[in-house]
């Protein structure tokens, strides 16, 4: 099967989960909640490769307070479904030591990806350390961490759209789907 026809038939077969518009008004609300916490603080924003653009560059034009930003790439994911060890593609070129930071990313599913990231930027003298994401798996158990800001939240399955991808692919849409269950 071609991946162009692959791809549409995910798509043609997949549940909407949040619309383009629902995900437009819970970025702006998530927005406004970050800028009332950390608007005085001049924080480092870092972007975590690949998922997290879309959600990172909606938030930047709507946080009012300035800021600098960087990204970091690491993932347990590559272009499987499940979870492996963690592999550093990149760390963020702007030093994070005595600075409040936010990690922006697409989704807190399982936490040992984000768990990871936020204990090496303290390792490396990161003052605070947020965690925004765009949106929050609902899992049954604990988490090793918690996001201090999710704009939506989405069922225990297969997500994708609004970074998040499936198999590599649809992470350009501007809404949240689920895979079809089989």
């Amino acid at each position: 099967m071609s991946e162009l026809r692959e791809a549409r038939e995910i798509l043609a077969s997949a549940e909407l989960i949040h619309s383009a518009e629902a995900v437009n008004a819970a970025v702006a609300r998530v927005a406004a909640r970050i800028t009332r916490r950390l608007g005085e603080s001049y924080p480092l924003m870092l972007c975590i490769m690949n998922g997290g653009v879309p959600f990172a560059g909606q938030l930047l034009m709507r946080l009012g307070f300035p800021l600098d930003f960087d990204y970091l790439h690491a993932t347990r994911y590559g272009q499987e479904t499940s979870g492996g060890a963690l592999t550093w593609k990149a760390m963020p070129q702007t030093p994070v030591e005595g600075r409040t930071v936010l990690v922006v990313d697409d989704i807190l599913d399982e936490g040992f990806t984000l768990a990871a990231i936020v204990g090496r930027l303290e390792e490396l003298g990161a003052a605070e350390c947020h965690i925004a994401v765009a949106v929050n798996k609902r899992k049954s158990g604990k988490k090793p961490i918690e996001a201090d800001f999710a704009a939506l939240t989405v069922p225990d399955r297969y997500v994708f759209g609004y970074g998040l991808d499936v198999r590599g692919m649809w992470r350009n849409l501007p809404a949240i789907y689920a895979v079809k269950e089989s």
